[in-house]
């Protein structure tokens, strides 16, 4: 159980949480939307217009995460603004900051990483109890391919390729949440030990690695059955949701499932790529 009496948030600022739990958070990451919003309908006061789960959210709608309508914050009154290191600019937080909000930054780049940071943002900064899909989470990927501490990728396990982006293209390297996931489901990710997160690799060079498996997730770039395979003619390729791929959430409970399936069942492209 997390430490109430350590408002500090996952970088270790200090986070000037008031007398009383938080009654109108504004939340400037996708995933943290889902979570708060699962665990207290109600709680949430606005979201980006990205935030897409709930479903029936209804909230008022503050811009992007990375162009967020700062005054549009302000004007929401809330007690706490949740957001994420990787997600949103700091320039943007310290300005709430100075405008007398509290911001609660989380960081995640492992699963160990997000069920703990979760924990902390729902019990320390929210005040909430503990919510069920929580602990259901941390069940479902009990027992899945356990990571060792030092992080090196599986050499076991297919040779692996993860685009997020085309034009250009890049790929998941070193240090994220998502590889992170793809190791422990048995993938050897082949830019895990890239001296970047997110490299720019040319196409030529991703199908130079001769990969055994493309993963395209559907977001951040919305790769398709009709947009991305194609350009890896030969190669099996898995079309997998990014909402189980990237977000740290109640997604998580149902991800290790979702992304086996489409991991186990990938298929072949055998036309030319333009791009």
């Amino acid at each position: 159980m997390a430490d109430p009496t350590d408002p500090r948030d996952d970088l270790g600022l200090p986070v000037p949480l008031g007398p009383l739990p938080p009654r109108r958070v504004v939340s400037l990451v996708p995933s943290l939307t889902e979570a708060v919003a699962t665990t207290a309908p109600g709680l949430l006061v606005g979201a980006t217009d990205w935030c897409s789960h709930p479903a029936d959210l209804a909230v008022a709608r503050i811009g992007g995460t990375k162009n967020p309508d700062l005054p549009g914050v302000l004007a929401l009154r809330p007690d706490l603004v949740i957001a994420n290191d990787e997600e949103n600019r700091r320039p943007d937080l310290d300005a709430l900051r100075a405008a007398g909000v509290p911001v609660w930054v989380t960081d995640i780049r492992t699963l160990d990483g997000a069920l703990r940071s979760l924990d902390r943002l729902l019990t320390v900064a929210c005040r909430l109890p503990r919510p069920a899909w929580l602990d259901e989470a941390e069940e479902a990927w009990r027992g899945v391919r356990p990571v060792a501490d030092d992080l090196r990728p599986a050499t076991d396990g297919p040779r692996a390729i993860v685009p997020i982006w085309r034009r250009p293209w890049m790929v998941l390297g070193r240090d994220t949440f998502a590889g992170d996931l793809l190791h422990r489901l048995g993938l050897h990710l082949v830019h895990a030990e890239h001296p970047e997160r997110y490299p720019a690799v040319p196409l030529p060079e991703l199908r130079a690695e001769r990969p055994e498996l493309v993963v395209l997730p559907d977001e951040p770039y919305r790769f398709t059955a009709e947009d991305g395979p194609e350009a890896f003619p030969g190669v099996p390729v898995a079309l997998v949701s990014g909402r189980h791929l990237t977000w740290y959430g109640p997604s998580l409970a149902a991800a290790p499932a979702v992304l086996r399936q489409a991991i186990d069942h990938p298929f072949v492209q055998g036309e030319s790529a333009t791009s």
